[in-house]
């Protein structure tokens, strides 16, 4: 993952992509003030700041995906990724019951818990998409996302730049469309 960062440097800030907002008028215009994203950060944070290409992002979703390994090379073992898919949320909750709607993004969070690092399906039904128990994701500020599903084997990166993530339901209708896509296939 060599353009992943939590800085852009000067020698890459051409590919930087803008962020947007929906004006008061519908439109979308370049979000204003965001961080300043040429400089490292005091605290380095994958929630507060952390940019790289889709490329890059596609990588470390393979890893997940393959269950800690890509290109022969272990960068997680097994069993802590299985701890970090678990819902730690206290007595099984979910993330609806501890944070009001929408507080996060364009969802609720009804039927999904939270492991160490990933938002994690813990019941579909409940969530309201298509989806497997078990499918652990993480969604950016800019309604970028992410999502493993191991029961499917598939593994999904989504970037765009619009903010907020509630500005529209981008990313249940991609899961929508994408998980119906998927086919059984014959052995």
């Amino acid at each position: 993952m060599h353009d992943t960062d939590f800085h852009v440097p000067e020698s890459k800030s051409a590919r930087f992509a803008d962020c947007y907002v929906r004006s008061a008028s519908g439109q979308l215009a370049p979000a204003p003030g965001l961080a300043d994203l040429s400089k490292p950060p005091g605290a380095p944070s994958g929630g507060g700041g952390l940019v790289g290409t889709a490329a890059d992002y596609l990588r470390f979703c393979e890893m997940l995906r393959r269950g800690g390994e890509l290109d022969g090379v272990r960068l997680l073992g097994p069993k802590t990724l299985a701890l970090m898919r678990m819902n730690h949320l206290p007595g099984g909750r979910d993330l609806a019951d501890l944070a009001p709607p929408g507080m996060f993004s364009e969802v609720s969070y009804q039927g999904v818990g939270f492991g160490l690092g990933f938002a994690v399906i813990t019941d579909p039904a409940r969530c309201g998409v298509t989806a497997s128990p078990g499918e652990y994701s993480w969604g950016g500020m800019a309604s970028t996302a992410f999502w493993v599903d191991p029961a499917e084997d598939v593994c999904v990166v989504f970037m765009t730049q619009l903010i907020p993530s509630s500005t529209y339901p981008v990313r249940r209708e991609l899961r929508t469309m994408v998980n119906a896509a998927i086919v059984e296939t014959a052995a």
